[in-house]
C-alpha cells in the first residue's frame, strides 16, 4: 500500500510542478525575478528526486509565496541587484 501512496505522491507533485512553471511562465514580473523563481522550482523538482515529502512541502511554499504575490527581488543577469 505505501509503494501506491508514494506513486499517487509523485503524481501530486508532478501535476504542481507543472502548473507551478505554468504560472511563473505568465506572471508579469522583471525577467530577473521570472529566472529567480524557475532557478526555485529546478531546486524543487531535484529534491523530489531524493525526498519526495519534503519537495511537496516546499512546492506548497512556494505556491502560497505566489499567491501571495511574494516574489524574490529583481536580480540581473550578472547576479547584481
Amino acid at each position: 500500500m505505501e509503494r501506491d501512496d508514494q506513486l499517487q505522491l509523485y503524481g501530486v507533485v508532478a501535476d504542481r510542478l507543472k502548473d507551478a512553471h505554468a504560472r511563473v511562465r505568465t506572471l508579469q514580473v522583471p525577467e530577473g525575478v521570472r529566472m529567480a523563481l524557475t532557478r526555485k522550482l529546478l531546486v524543487i523538482t531535484a529534491a523530489a528526486k531524493h525526498d519526495l515529502a519534503d519537495a511537496a512541502r516546499r512546492l506548497e511554499w512556494f505556491m502560497e509565496d505566489l499567491d501571495e504575490g511574494r516574489y524574490p527581488e529583481d536580480v540581473h543577469a550578472d547576479g547584481s541587484p
